[in-house]
């Protein structure tokens, strides 16, 4: 039986096929498109020997366009184009992976899609039967659904095949975007606002060269005479009363599981690395994170198997294994024991008796695809890597120890004063037990 697969980027349909083949007795041959090659092999699906044949698109194989009559920016009234008919189509840089996959889809009997498990990815595979179907009406389709290039969940996946889901594609066909107007709206009332001057008084206690600022309870005044005459008020008499003490238990949570744009985010945050920076320094081109067709790079510490991708965050109470089936996250805490900077934390993590550990919080987000970021390989830092490496593989592995600590502990206290009738105050924290802080406070010993 021939089987057609289908990745969403060349690197992902080779990655998968040497994973398959054990890189023996796998052959490359040229497609249409230069850059989508095509790699045989034989496989055995539940029972079912197989030649496999595995190409790539490059993303979308197919663009949204309106007929012919109304593409020109005169050829009607923008208002028509509300009620105006789209259709897809293949594009002219993307024709000749059309037709690749048209001449291999001839010769197969089924089809098996390894694209992005969203809904963006579900729609590409749609776009891929359409193509493939219109040659060959009698495929049986597949779809191969996998969160990382590993090889067991590789094998796992295509043993386990299940049908596409075409509501999800639907969805993307159906969607609007309404960014622009929320962008012009928002300008509009950049544009409308009048600035305003106003004034604020404020106060501070300076004992022993420690100093705490007391901020005025009004917050501010429009009316300049009013402020001034309260400011006379205050400094006739200054003598300050405290009227008011409260003190109360604050938690300092632990982060949601790291995903790909936070750790951009923190990389800009604490090591000043533009995305693209942090995208050069740990990765060569070829796979980005969730390895699943939303980028071209891929992380040198993943490809080192150092890190890697795991299952996607969820709105709801995460599970205990953050990889299906694969490594446990108490296994992953083990092994980072013998690390000299934290693994005194990590031992004391595994400790019952010091009841530091609790399941990691699920996210808000769940995009089906792009999972959070854990460490899987204890290291102290290899010696090819560079300084940015190692910061990278730190953030990674702390982040992953503060979500499986409790949160930190402190007491915050407020006072409030009088001073000639008005009222101010000030507020600070003590921090009580340190907790998963001890990972979220690892920027100052690497002198950040």
């Amino acid at each position: 039986m021939n089987v057609l697969n289908v990745a969403e980027k060349p690197s992902v349909a080779k990655s998968v096929s040497t994973i398959l083949s054990r890189n023996q007795g796998m052959r490359m041959r040229e497609g249409r498109s230069r850059y989508n090659k095509i790699f045989e092999f034989n496989y055995t699906i539940r029972g079912q020997p197989c030649h496999m044949l595995f190409t790539s698109v490059t993303g979308h194989l197919m663009e949204l366009e309106f007929d012919e009559r109304y593409r020109k920016w005169h050829a009607c009234n923008p208002a028509d184009l509300f009620r105006a008919p789209v259709h897809k189509s293949v594009p002219e840089d993307k024709k000749d992976i059309k037709r690749t996959l048209e001449e291999e889809a001839r010769r197969c009997q089924w089809l098996v899609l390894w694209l992005d498990c969203d809904r963006e990815g579900e729609n590409i595979a749609f776009e891929v039967i359409d193509v493939c179907t219109a040659v060959n009406p009698h495929l049986t389709i597949k779809r191969a659904r996998f969160s990382a290039l590993i090889e067991r969940e590789i094998h796992h996946s295509v043993q386990n095949l299940e049908e596409p889901k075409k509501c999800l594609a639907d969805a993307v066909d159906a969607r609007q975007f309404p960014t622009l107007g929320f962008v012009v709206e928002r300008y509009w009332e950049i544009q409308a606002h009048e600035p305003e001057e106003f004034w604020s008084i404020n106060c501070a206690h300076d004992s022993d060269g420690r100093i705490a600022k007391f901020s005025w309870m009004r917050g501010h005044l429009f009316d300049y005479t009013c402020a001034v005459i309260i400011y006379e008020m205050c400094v006739e008499e200054p003598t300050a009363t405290v009227t008011n003490v409260r003190q109360q238990e604050k938690l300092k949570y632990p982060p949601h599981p790291l995903n790909t744009i936070e750790l951009e985010k923190r990389a800009s945050r604490y090591f000043r690395m533009s995305s693209e920076h942090t995208m050069k320094v740990t990765g060569d081109y070829r796979l980005f994170v969730c390895f699943l067709l939303m980028s071209d790079i891929y992380f040198k510490l993943w490809q080192k198997n150092f890190t890697k991708p795991v299952s996607s965050v969820t709105p709801v109470q995460r599970l205990i294994i953050f990889l299906q089936g694969l490594t446990c996250m108490w296994t992953i805490v083990q092994e980072q024991q013998g690390h000299p900077e934290w693994g005194v934390y990590a031992q004391r993590l595994l400790d019952p008796g010091t009841g530091l550990w609790r399941n990691p919080r699920g996210g808000g987000h769940d995009d089906k695809a792009h999972p959070p970021i854990h460490p899987t390989k204890f290291s102290t830092g290899e010696s090819g890597w560079s300084q940015d490496h190692r910061k990278l593989y730190e953030l990674v592995v702390r982040h992953f120890l503060a979500c499986v600590s409790k949160p930190a502990v402190g007491a915050e206290t407020t006072v409030e004063i009088g001073i000639a009738g008005e009222l101010f105050s000030a507020c600070g924290r003590v921090i009580l037990e340190v907790r998963c802080l001890f990972c979220m406070m690892w920027m100052a010993h690497i002198g950040m």
